[in-house]
């Protein structure tokens, strides 16, 4: 063969070789090709979903159902309605579920537990019978327990969701999505910060009764990584395989996934992993502008000062992907300078997010401060100025 037909066919083989990884590549940027039966990833600050497989699917949530149970405990607490120190007796229904092969606490009948302890041994260790003696300690019973829980289900916004039991164990109706698991995840990493460092710790040592001292490890896999996981709740059942609620931080972002579905515990901790770390190198957060916070500086025109400074009334963080950064733009647009005077809450100018020139969002900016104007004599020379020498 001619040596140039030669290089001239290989040249072709190495440019389909170098097309062929190319495109293998984007793929891996474009979708993490979770191996899950359904899932989703969200940025917790922006709420943006960065990646979404069938997330409306009905699950039956087996333990990440623990999520709410905790979310009642705290939020009785926040309230001044409970205390970690009140203490509850175990009932024999409690106590069956320590004997029936279900992960558990291992307390014992007539057990006088704490609600802290009861909390450990539901965050950490996963225990249905802690579950059961939380539930009938607050409410009486678990069916009335579990009418609370769906009405804070109904006030987070979690339409797709129905509650029977505390733990999640079998029961047919008790179901759920990834959207709405996700959703409470977010609720209660924001609602109750210092609560959801429990959901953190890596063992929990129950003093039981009648025996040696009991310690467990977390239940969560990705805790014993380090890479930043901190939270939040595994589930299996046989009829569901393997689900996890998962959330990282690095520095000031965070992500929370959720995912269900998978055939075995190491595609669970891998494939959730992987989704996180997929968001993180795929996608950045801007935090744009913080409620009572970030301040906007905007001239005026008659006032006590040339500037007024506003805010906007919500949090508002933009997610985009990285190779759209150059793309993003944030402008600030009003009529000015503002004429004084001006009352503190006024409406005086917005925010304008875009990318590519498409607007993502619009702020409004209130002014942060009342405006007084100037008296009529120093009103009068800065207009003249102003006429003469066409500068305020």
């Amino acid at each position: 063969m001619d040596s140039k037909n030669w290089i001239f066919l290989s040249m072709n083989k190495l440019i389909v070789f170098i097309v062929f990884i190319l495109n293998i590549c984007t793929n891996i940027v474009a979708n993490p090709n979770l191996q899950a039966r359904t899932g989703i990833l969200v940025d917790y600050h922006s709420d943006k979903i960065l990646f979404e497989l069938d997330p409306d699917a009905q699950i039956y949530p087996a333990s990440m159902t623990k999520i709410m149970t905790s979310i009642i405990a705290f939020d009785l607490i926040k309230n001044n309605k409970l205390s970690l120190d009140d203490m509850f007796s175990v009932s024999e229904n409690a106590w069956r579920l320590s004997q029936a092969g279900y992960s558990s606490m291992f307390i014992m009948i007539n057990d006088q537990v704490s609600v802290e302890d009861l909390l450990k041994g539901i965050i950490i260790a996963s225990g249905n019978d802690a579950c059961v003696a939380l539930a009938e300690g607050i409410a009486g019973s678990e069916e009335n327990f579990a009418d609370m829980m769906n009405e804070k289900a109904g006030e987070i916004g979690m339409t797709s969701t129905n509650f029977t039991n505390a733990s999640g164990i079998n029961d047919p109706d008790n179901v759920s999505t990834a959207r709405d698991i996700a959703l409470m995840s977010k609720y209660l990493i924001k609602n109750y910060p210092i609560f959801y460092e429990i959901f953190a710790e890596k063992d929990f040592t129950w003093d039981r009764t009648g025996g040696e001292p009991i310690k467990q490890g977390n239940r969560n896999p990705l805790l014993y990584k380090n890479v930043g996981v901190d939270g939040v709740k595994t589930g299996y059942l046989a009829v569901e395989k393997y689900s996890l609620a998962s959330s990282m931080k690095k520095k000031d972002r965070r992500l929370i996934a959720v995912a269900s579905g998978f055939n075995t515990k190491n595609l669970r901790s891998s494939e959730s992993l992987k989704l996180l770390n997929w968001g993180f190198r795929n996608t950045n957060t801007f935090e744009i502008s913080k409620k009572d916070e970030t301040t906007f500086e905007l001239d005026t025109w008659l006032g006590t000062k040339n500037k007024i400074k506003a805010t906007t009334k919500e949090d508002f963080y933009v997610t985009i992907n990285k190779k759209d950064i150059t793309h993003l733009n944030v402008l600030l647009d009003y009529s000015g300078p503002i004429s004084a005077p001006i009352d503190k809450g006024t409406k005086i100018a917005k925010i304008i997010v875009t990318k590519k020139n498409e607007i993502i969002k619009e702020l409004p900016l209130y002014a942060a401060e009342d405006l007084k104007k100037v008296n009529f004599f120093k009103s009068l020379l800065t207009s003249l100025n102003y006429l003469i020498w066409g500068d305020v």
